[in-house]
């Protein structure tokens, strides 16, 4: 099963960070800092979200919103200074973008899968399409100039 888009009224599905539980929430609440009704935690936290092998297709693939996978290490200096710069895009995006952090280390499928061959390297993605790829770590301006285009 993967991401379709929603028709207007329609209510997302969304998957809680924490337990998984999908959430039925309508689009006009997004802005309302919604939770899980499972585990009470907030289901758009405005940060990036830890994604695993195991979570990658609930979470990313099934996302209603479009995804800017990060795909890092911890060892990697260049990868730890772009923190920040997407914690700042997860907050500024938090109803419209999910980020999400995969570590190459510990996620060896997924590193296969978007052959990842130096990080950090981040992707945008809608469901299980990449709609565009940045390798290298880059400004901030750049990451969000490519946003904007996926958010239109």
């Amino acid at each position: 099963m993967h991401a379709t888009t929603p028709q207007p009224g329609e209510p997302l599905q969304l998957p809680c960070p924490d337990c998984g539980a999908l959430n039925r929430i309508p689009a006009a609440r997004l802005a309302e800092a919604p939770r899980c009704g499972r585990c009470r935690a907030a289901l758009l936290p405005g940060q990036p979200i830890a994604v695993t092998d195991a979570s990658f297709e609930r979470q990313v693939e099934r996302s209603p919103l479009p995804v800017l996978l990060d795909l890092w290490a911890p060892w990697c200096g260049p990868c730890r200074g772009m923190e920040p710069v997407l914690a700042q895009l997860a907050r500024r995006h938090a109803t419209r973008l999910k980020v999400v952090k995969v570590n190459v280390d510990e996620n060896p499928a997924l590193t296969r899968r978007f052959a990842v061959r130096s990080i950090p390297s981040l992707r945008l993605l809608r469901g299980v399409h990449e709609l565009d790829r940045i390798d290298g770590a880059v400004s901030e301006q750049i990451i969000e100039q490519r946003v904007a285009r996926v958010l239109g």
